[in-house]
């Protein structure tokens, strides 16, 4: 089944987008309308979208059922609230559905009292576009559940969470600089399959906060309730209201609702942006034209060859290939042109992008760990303690290095200890 007919198939009659209409809808009144739509995204039942959703390995789950798999919603398994509603963390297995696999999944729990139609329709594409989506860079859904007025999804759960957490709330563990790169590649790879597929995908809502992460920081693209199929034939565009996230979005989806696969190079760029400054798209704290990344960065991204170093996160500590980086802003600056036709597509982003994984050997060395023993009486063979300059160190009672280790081998900072029986025997870790 195709996308659209799977969306129409949920939606029902009338309910298929948000600015489609028939010439039947176009001469209804607005509250006449509204009210249709509201009858045909309610009146959606478990069975209908289980049939829809047939030919998918989606669950359908009741609403007791994710009641006993978080423990009630408590506040213990609570893990986050986004713009869909709050996240909560549970576990599932064959004693819930046969074949299911034991797993922990996360449940994101939609109340429509506060958002509608407008987060029915979002809850529904995201079914739709999920449940028959595959990639290992999308994250996986599982299952669904539509009872009442309760709408849920579950997902597979992701331990390290959002990429936004990792860049912007966590200062005093900065992710490192191959991490990020590993974690733009896979994102975009992520972005490249759905524009690549039979029937493209807009994902239209690119942003750190939906990049998730695995435990070993593999990046999966969530939430695709705003996600729009591409335009067909010869069509160049996908006209649509304009949503999204202010500084993600592309100007000129901004300015005229028309929406391509190249929005979300745009958008890919400002979050490449926040990879390599550990900036935000947009933050009001700061001066001036600093306030919002792009603007404040192209010029650096024009010349990296002798500024990039400028807008680098300070927090890698310059720990990072000076090539790999320059190759990383080249890709920012290229996506995100005014103009859509000179960006590149995903899978140019991904060429460019790969490569400069293996880039490490002009990392700058970082900080030494160094060993030292305490100073002996006396030198093998040497003066007593009164011995001149001539004299070996630690004859002079002088502290010598037994051993120097890089901070980044597999020797780490706190492995090692300047230590002294005699002298310091309280002493930290030594780094110099």
């Amino acid at each position: 089944m195709g996308f659209r007919k799977g969306l129409l198939a949920c939606f029902g009659p009338g309910g298929g987008g948000d600015e489609e209409e028939t010439e039947q809808e176009a001469r209804a009144t607005p509250g006449a309308r509204r009210r249709r739509t509201v009858m045909n995204l309610r009146s959606l039942s478990l069975e209908d979208l289980s049939r829809t959703l047939a030919t998918t390995s989606l669950h359908a789950f009741t609403l007791d059922e994710l009641k006993s798999v978080t423990k009630n919603f408590s506040t213990a398994n609570f893990l986050g609230e986004g713009g869909f509603g709050p996240v909560y963390k549970g576990c599932v297995g064959g004693a819930l559905r046969p074949g299911l696999a034991a797993q922990q999944v996360a449940v994101k729990y939609l109340d429509l009292d506060s958002d509608g139609v407008q987060g029915h329709r979002e809850w529904l594409a995201e079914v739709v576009y999920l449940g028959m989506l595959s990639h290992p860079h999308l994250v996986k859904l599982l299952g669904f559940c539509n009872q009442d007025d309760h709408r849920m999804l579950v997902y597979e759960y992701m331990p390290r969470g959002s990429l936004e957490n990792h860049l912007f709330n966590n200062p005093l563990a900065p992710l490192p600089w191959s991490t990020r790169l590993k974690i733009a590649v896979g994102a975009a790879k992520g972005l490249a399959f759905l524009h690549e597929a039979d029937t493209p995908v807009i994902y239209r809502d690119f942003k750190a906060s939906n990049i998730l992460l695995d435990s070993d920081y593999a990046a999966k693209l969530s939430d695709f309730g705003l996600a729009k199929e591409g335009p067909k034939g010869d069509d160049t565009h996908v006209t649509t209201r304009v949503m999204g996230t202010h500084g993600y979005a592309a100007p000129e989806y901004i300015l005229t609702g028309h929406l391509t696969a190249k929005s979300d190079v745009y958008s890919f760029g400002v979050v490449l942006l926040e990879l390599l400054t550990g900036r935000r798209s947009v933050d009001k704290r700061r001066r001036g034209r600093e306030q919002n990344l792009v603007d404040w960065a192209r010029p650096y991204l024009r010349r990296a060859d002798d500024r990039l170093h400028r807008v680098m996160d300070p927090g890698m500590e310059s720990q990072y290939s000076t090539r790999a980086a320059r190759g990383a802003a080249a890709v920012a600056h290229s996506c995100l042109q005014s103009v859509p036709k000179a960006r590149p597509r995903m899978r140019d982003v991904v060429d460019a992008l790969e490569p400069l994984l293996a880039l490490d050997d002009d990392v700058p060395m970082g900080p030494f760990v160094f060993t030292v023993c305490e100073p002996e009486a006396a030198a093998a063979g040497g003066k007593g303690s009164g011995a001149g300059d001539d004299e070996p160190a630690a004859a002079q009672g002088k502290w010598h290095v037994k051993s120097a280790v890089h901070a980044d081998s597999p020797l780490r900072k706190g492995d090692c200890w300047v230590t002294s029986a005699a002298k310091r025997p309280e002493s930290p870790p030594g780094v110099i």
